[in-house]
């Protein structure tokens, strides 16, 4: 069925008024936080266009929420094939390939991590009263490499605090449009939701959080840079989004991407399908044993072969 919008005409009396004040007080069955996530994500428009929490409204201004359909019921366990790091009573750790989705959402009821692990996981004594996996930390769509979940609550605490704490160790593997000048470098920037495209993030934003990517040459190659990031804070996309405003899109990146000058790069982008990143490092402490694990996966096919292919040209 078609997504319901809900359409509304501000009368002078609400004019002033915040956009998510507003909302709230049309009986909408969503709380004002609710409606302040889902104008966040781009579902609420102010005559026609995106607006903020924070927009004030004009008398005659419409507003238009379509909100996204009802989200699907528990996850089921799915027989998905998984490449098992480590599993122990508290916790699994995977090598998520690309193209799966870690959990179930609107457009991805089914085929996720989720559903995998509920069908592989026979001792999780679940989350918050449910029998599911705890997601720690999350690997967009397209992106491979090590994830870490937990399989009960205290551990998904535990693990959440080391996380909040930036005490994790997370290095990835991403070839990045051009060549990098230097060697190494650090990106420290405010970070939030880009305001015209509210699916995407910036760092061209006046008030946000902070992100901060280190990074350094691991190989120049004919157009496009090898490199390794390793992250000081875990905001969404963030890799992506910092190289990409630092002038270095990854290679195949079809939200914050662009065809490459190099038509070599382009052949690559086109036969790798996805976004050139890799999570190929993660470390944290057990928070039941205490021990320090690191778990390291190597890189995929799909992306060795991207890189080889520019090695090959680089060598000639």
């Amino acid at each position: 069925m078609p997504a319901r919008t809900f359409e509304f005409t501000v009368a002078a009396a609400e004019a002033g008024a915040r956009l998510d004040q507003f909302l709230a007080e049309q009986g909408l069955p969503h709380s004002r936080s609710q409606l302040k996530r889902r104008i966040d994500s781009g579902e609420v428009r102010v005559n026609g266009a995106v607006a903020r929490p924070a927009h004030r409204l004009r008398a005659g201004d419409r507003v238009a929420f379509t909100p996204p359909p009802p989200a699907p019921g528990a996850p089921q366990p799915e027989a998905i094939p998984l490449r098992v790091l480590h599993e122990d009573a508290h916790l699994i750790v995977v090598d998520k390939p690309a193209g799966l989705v870690v959990h179930p959402a609107a457009g991805h009821a089914a085929g996720t991590l989720v559903n995998a692990l509920l069908h592989r996981c026979a001792d999780l004594p679940g989350i918050g009263g449910e029998i599911r996996p705890g997601i720690v930390h999350r690997l967009d769509r397209d992106t491979s490499g090590v994830l870490v979940v937990a399989k009960d609550e205290p551990t998904l605490l535990a693990l959440q605090a080391q996380f909040k704490r930036h005490a994790l160790r997370r290095a990835y593997v991403a070839l990045c449009d051009g060549t990098l000048a230097a060697a190494t470098g650090r990106f420290a920037t405010l970070y939030g939701r880009d305001p015209r495209h509210r699916q995407r993030f910036t760092t061209r934003v006046k008030t946000g959080r902070t992100a901060v990517t280190n990074w350094r040459v691991l190989e120049r190659l004919t157009g496009a840079t090898l490199v390794e990031a390793r992250l000081e804070t875990g905001r969404t996309h963030q890799i992506r989004v910092h190289f990409r405003e630092h002038g270095h899109p990854l290679v195949g990146d079809r939200v914050y991407g662009r065809p490459s000058r190099d038509a070599a790069v382009r052949a690559v982008a086109a036969a790798l399908g996805r976004q050139a990143l890799h999570a190929r490092l993660l470390g944290f402490r057990h928070p039941a044993t205490g021990a320090d694990l690191d778990f390291e996966s190597p890189l995929p096919a799909d992306l060795q072969a991207a890189i080889d292919a520019l090695r090959a040209l680089t060598r000639r």
